[in-house]
């Protein structure tokens, strides 16, 4: 029952890390390379991360410079920024894309913690799913007389205190994210 366990907490723990990553895609005001994660390139007819046809850098806190590899991506890299839900439009030199961040303005800043919150949400939803689930499996291991009442108990208080401390984590995650969102 130990290895069930484990197994659900590694799950809800991946959910955390999924979160991270979500969160990290948020624009917050400063020049972040993984707001290009999610954003593809048509790279000779496949659908390419820009970080893998380009390097990324930041230049002074807010810039991101993209170089391509390949100067012939420059006008497909900018198409597909433009076409992003990033909100930047790049600037075009020749040899590299430039995206200036403008500083964020209180409704803005206010939309992208709403979205944080969203994403907060969501993770604590999965969280619970997975405590429902190896809620049900205990419930099938005491039904076909795998385990006791009692071991079914401890289970599900084990598997509950798993997701009340996932969930407080979620909470410290998004509050840390309002904060940096919220800063001038």
């Amino acid at each position: 029952m130990k290895e069930q366990i484990k197994s659900f907490e590694g799950k809800m723990g991946k959910r955390i890390d999924s979160l991270k990553t979500e969160l990290s895609s948020i624009r917050a005001g400063r020049a972040n390379p993984s707001v290009l994660d999610k954003v593809n390139v048509d790279y000779y007819g496949t659908a390419t991360p820009i970080q893998q046809v380009a390097a990324v850098s930041v230049q002074e806190g807010k810039i991101l410079v993209i170089q391509p590899w390949d100067k012939s991506l420059i006008r497909a890299i900018e198409k597909a920024i433009q076409a992003s839900e990033i909100g930047i439009n790049p600037t075009n030199d020749g040899s590299v894309l430039r995206l200036q961040f403008p500083p964020l303005t209180e409704e803005r800043r206010r939309e992208i913690s709403k979205q944080a919150h969203k994403y907060g949400e969501e993770a604590k939803v999965s969280v619970r799913n997975v405590r429902r689930d190896a809620n049900e499996k205990l419930k099938q291991l005491k039904k076909a007389a795998e385990i006791t009442e009692d071991d079914q108990k401890n289970g599900e208080d084990q598997i509950q205190k798993l997701t009340d401390k996932y969930c407080k984590e979620i909470d410290t995650i998004i509050a840390a994210k309002e904060k940096e969102i919220m800063e001038l």
